[in-house]
């Protein structure tokens, strides 16, 4: 069974910095795009920065230069870097995890999320 576990938000204060983590572990075989999403209340889920098994990444173009995604390919581990962060940078962060497993089924799987919340 697949498990994706997330850590590292909390509450800061506008201009600081967070750090998320995103672990999966199970079945796997392995793992091609892994990404971070955010859904703020009322709105849609949106794609905040997504890196590619060879290390290509994209980010969403309001946190271009401030946020940084990576990957830990021995670790199945996503990482995403949020500095000079914003009150709108205010949501539930979701990690996502593509790839296969052991017995050659495709996934994509979602961590349980993490609040960020950016406050003075």
């Amino acid at each position: 069974q697949l498990q994706l576990v997330e850590s590292g938000g909390g509450l800061v204060q506008p201009g600081g910095s967070l750090r998320l983590s995103c672990v999966a572990s199970g079945s796997i075989f392995s793992i091609n795009a892994m990404g971070w999403y955010r859904q703020a209340p009322g709105e849609q889920r949106e794609l905040v920065a997504a890196i590619t098994s060879g290390g290509s990444a994209k980010y969403l173009d309001s946190v271009k230069g401030r946020f940084a995604i990576s990957r830990d390919n021995a670790q199945n581990t996503v990482y995403l870097q949020m500095n000079s962060l914003k009150p709108e940078d205010t949501a539930v962060y979701y990690c996502n995890v593509q790839g296969a497993t052991m017995e050659g089924r495709l996934f994509g799987s979602w961590g349980q999320g993490t609040q960020v919340t950016v406050s003075s």
